[in-house]
């Protein structure tokens, strides 16, 4: 199955979003809902997208004590969302109470575990405390939210080979630090571009400005499932 493109609507009115969603229908199959829209227009918002046809990926990154994360999952349980992220970094209590709660209110969302951010560089991992490197803090974090349960992760693609060997077979691997050949790389450390991400083994991409403030953004996204579905 080919991969799978999701947009992140990392805009900053539901008036700059709405001519996307409308645009982009039956090319990009998931949109992803940030904090930033999320604060700002809360559930109504992810309803609106929910039905203009998209899967919904709800990105909170989650990180808080256990009993609040497990409680704030029940509250969102109503929600058209099939994916949700929290930090692995909160530990493998949050994240087990966090999949008992997502077990019993929501069978179907896919519960994201968001390992080190991919603004992240080794660098930067040292200045908060940590000495190793992206990729072994990646999978020291992935294999913990494996064992509480977790079947999907959200890492740079540079990671995911090295978790496709961690991990069972059949976990979901989110790449975000995807750019296409070319593209500005923005905020983003540790990058590669969708064929090699697919290649790698992502199960799904996040591809935002390369397709947003492009001046066609339905050419460049399908440009971009092109060349996912050119990856057999």
């Amino acid at each position: 199955m080919p991969t799978e493109l999701i947009l992140p609507l990392d805009v900053p009115t539901r008036e700059a979003a709405r001519p996307l969603l409308k645009q982009l229908q039956g090319t990009v199959p998931w949109m992803k809902v940030g904090l930033q829209m999320f604060t700002a227009f809360g559930s109504d918002w992810v309803q609106e997208v929910a039905d203009a046809g998209y899967k919904v990926f709800l990105d909170l990154k989650l990180h808080d004590i256990p009993n609040t994360v497990a409680k704030t999952i029940d509250s969102l349980a109503p929600l058209p969302i099939s994916m949700l992220t929290l930090h692995t970094s909160g530990g493998k209590v949050m994240m087990t109470k966090a999949r008992e709660a997502q077990a019993a209110a929501n069978p179907q969302l896919l519960l994201l575990g968001v390992t080190v951010l991919t603004s992240f560089d080794a660098v930067e991992l040292a200045r908060v405390g940590c000495p190793d490197t992206p990729a072994q803090q990646v999978s020291r974090l992935a294999r913990l939210g494996s064992e509480a349960g977790l079947q999907g992760f959200v890492c740079s693609p540079l990671e995911v080979a090295d978790l496709r060997r961690d991990l069972p077979t059949g976990t979901q691997l989110v790449t975000p630090g995807v750019r296409p050949a070319g593209a500005d790389h923005g905020d983003q450390s540790r990058v590669m571009t969708p064929a090699d991400a697919a290649r790698a083994g992502s199960t799904h991409i996040v591809v935002g400005r390369p397709i947003y403030q492009a001046p066609d953004p339905l050419s460049a996204a399908q440009a971009i499932r092109a060349e996912l579905e050119s990856v057999r």
